[in-house]
């Protein structure tokens, strides 16, 4: 039969801050069990208690996880055959694994369990900062610790840091969001005679070598907000504050129309800081980017139609339904059933709406040569398109053949434009099955013409002249010279 498992909080300083009743309970128990041994109360006990302590299976497990799994197995184990008490630091529900695991399976497997008090070790250490957690404060595991999951405008405690190797992890996951310098503060064994608080600048925070499972770190309130700048929340912050009732005129003037023609450019530019594979650019466009849709997101709030949370949630499960091999049970084999399973998904999802053709989904906002692309790709889908790369060759011949007539008969501009325009269009064809975009494609090509025509202009300036008064030998001279010299730097960074 079943007995009772009753847990106890040792607190988190000295003999003289423990209540009587867990006092009692300790020193009178025949069955008394530790998660550590380690404590400064169980210290001064230790000659009027008999225990058992579970910190060899510390020692003999990697992951914390198993630790407690095991500890709790045990706990079972030995109130199967006498009520027990189970003595761990601090208040048993704050910080306490162990204690939610027994909660939980060890009720659903039919034991008693009962939670008595204790102080925790929070009280100690607010009085040992002296700090109001109604100012905000986070509680954080040390062992689990993410570094988005932190709440740096007010006061966080990370507990559980046992040793160096812990204090390292920690002082990583924080500089992701803090200065190296930061101040933050150690605190060991709050509340006790062996309290112990250093300052120190966070990259030396695992230098510190006196560290048990009664250390926790202390972050005060991050007061610059520039320090949080990195953080998605100051972005719309300052946004809110630009389109606010004193922020800025331009700002509070905008419209989704009028921010249409902003978009499209930071789009380009972003486009081609990645051609140029120049990386501080592309952060920087990027973030032009982000500015549109956070921008967009503010007027929608402003107006009361939609925030930026409902854009995120959107594109959330949009990610999660469309990828059901990641998120769900689909298996796939390769990338073009992951291409497949999407357009399927997204069918569905698009069935209700009023379209009268497959290609009403291909935004008419797009540039000519991607909206031929995207066309000619939606049409594919379907089975209309060459079998073979040979068949989008022949229609090139065939579109420049036609071309050629209507230049010789010069009788219909409209009509040769016409012809231009079948010849672009089957060359798309031809890059479609190629994999190539025509736009990213036509972008590469401006740019390079345009490095390699600011060449000649600039060997023009070194040789006194004026562009007119160069021959077309000298231009193609300097040309392929500013060819040569492209594709000596490309080998020297290989």
């Amino acid at each position: 039969m079943a007995k009772q498992i009753t847990i106890v909080g040792l607190g988190a300083g000295d003999l003289n801050q423990l209540p009587y009743g867990v006092y009692q309970l300790i020193t009178k128990s025949e069955h008394l069990f530790l998660r550590t041994k380690e404590h400064p109360i169980i210290g001064e006990l230790h000659s009027e208690i008999s225990f058992e302590s579970f910190d060899s299976i510390y020692e003999e497990n990697d992951h914390f996880e198993d630790v407690y799994h095991k500890i709790v197995e045990k706990l079972l184990e030995k109130a199967d055959d006498a009520d027990i008490v189970y003595a761990v630091p601090g208040h048993p529900l704050v910080a306490e694994k162990t204690v939610q695991i027994l909660l939980t399976d060890g009720r659903q497997s039919g034991y008693t369990i009962v939670v008595q008090g204790g102080q925790s070790f929070l009280d100690s250490t607010f009085q040992a900062l002296e700090i109001d957690p109604i100012e905000g404060f986070q509680l954080v595991d040390a062992l689990t610790l993410k570094s988005d999951q932190l709440q740096l405008n007010g006061h966080v405690i990370i507990t559980q840091v046992y040793d160096q190797m812990v204090a390292s992890e920690v002082k990583l996951t924080l500089m992701e969001q803090l200065p190296d310098d930061y101040k933050v503060m150690i605190v060991t064994a709050a509340g006790s005679s062996e309290q112990q608080i250093k300052e120190v600048a966070l990259y030396e925070l695992d230098r510190e070598t006196r560290m048990n499972n009664l250390t926790s770190i202390y972050i005060p309130p991050v007061e610059n907000s520039e320090t949080l700048h990195h953080q998605f929340s100051s972005l719309r912050g300052i946004i809110a504050k630009l389109r606010g009732p004193n922020g800025c005129p331009w700002d509070k003037e905008q419209t989704h129309d009028s921010l249409k023609r902003y978009l499209i450019e930071e789009c380009y530019e972003l486009l081609e800081a990645i051609e140029e594979e120049d990386y501080d650019h592309i952060i920087e466009e990027l973030g032009d980017v982000l500015l549109q849709v956070v921008l967009h997101a503010q007027i929608g709030e402003d107006d009361g139609m939609f925030s930026i949370d409902d854009v995120i949630k959107g594109i959330s499960d949009k990610m999660v339904r469309r990828h059901p091999h990641v998120f769900g049970e689909v298996m796939v084999q390769d990338t073009e059933e992951v291409l497949s399973n999407w357009e399927d998904i997204k069918r569905k999802e698009k069935g209700s709406r009023d379209k009268t053709s497959i290609l009403d989904s291909v935004s008419t906002a797009l540039p000519a040569l991607s909206k031929a692309y995207h066309l000619q790709k939606k049409a594919a889908k379907v089975g209309f398109d060459w079998p073979t790369i040979d068949g989008t060759w022949e229609k090139v011949k065939e579109e420049i053949n036609e071309f050629e007539i209507e230049i010789a008969s010069n009788e219909d501009e409209r009509l040769m434009m016409k012809e231009f325009g079948d010849v672009l269009f089957a060359l798309v064809n031809v890059g479609r099955h190629y994999k190539i975009e025509p736009e990213e494609a036509l972008t590469s090509t401006n740019k390079k013409f345009y490095d390699r025509f600011t060449y000649i202009e600039k060997k023009a300036v070194e040789n006194q002249k004026e562009l007119q008064d160069m021959s077309l030998e000298e231009m193609d001279r300097y040309w392929d010279e500013a060819k040569k010299l492209v594709k000596r730097d490309k080998d020297e960074t290989r």
